[in-house]
């Protein structure tokens, strides 16, 4: 078994599809989820009721804050990072360096990293892609060796765990 950095933002379907198309089928293929939330992200799930199910999902604790100074650091180093789906405000953050939240803060720590494979699968509305610092932030992330996936909300998000390394 093989760890997966899986990252989440706060987008629509996060409550229904997140555990059941993305946490769940990873684990089905032989990864083992260490799953990180933004703050936002926690919050829907908490209110939802869909937290439980996204646990259930790992044996590692699903966080969204940072570890105080001495305790133990509740995940394991992956090689292997998908942050679905990111918000287009997290992209944008991601891209510009900023790690305001513990989800940044990991996907920030390996972005370009050597060996760190980094997939981000990202939901956008169609008026807010055409915003002029958009396209820059894709290619700032590309730069750095982030494969990008734009989901529609059609289709199902497995469709980015297709886009990850074997697990095995």
């Amino acid at each position: 078994m093989r760890d997966l950095g899986l990252v989440a933002g706060s987008c629509g379907g996060l409550d229904v599809r997140f555990a059941a198309e993305l946490a769940r089928p990873a684990a089905e293929r032989g990864w083992r989820p260490a799953i990180t939330l933004t703050p936002t992200a926690m919050r829907w799930l908490e209110s939802t009721g869909g937290l439980d199910e996204v646990a259930a999902c790992t044996d590692l604790p699903v966080r969204s804050v940072s570890r105080l100074p001495g305790e133990p650091r509740p995940h394991p180093d992956p090689s292997v990072f998908l942050f679905a789906p990111a918000s287009a405000n997290s992209v944008a953050k991601l891209a510009l360096g900023i790690a305001d939240n513990q989800a940044l803060t990991v996907l920030g720590d390996v972005l370009g990293a050597p060996g760190i494979t980094v997939v981000v699968a990202y939901q956008i509305q169609d008026t807010r892609a055409h915003h002029p610092a958009w396209q820059r932030h894709l290619d700032t992330l590309e730069g750095a060796g982030v494969t990008l996936h734009r989901l529609d909300v059609r289709r199902p998000w497995t469709e980015a765990l297709d886009l990850l390394p074997s697990a095995q």
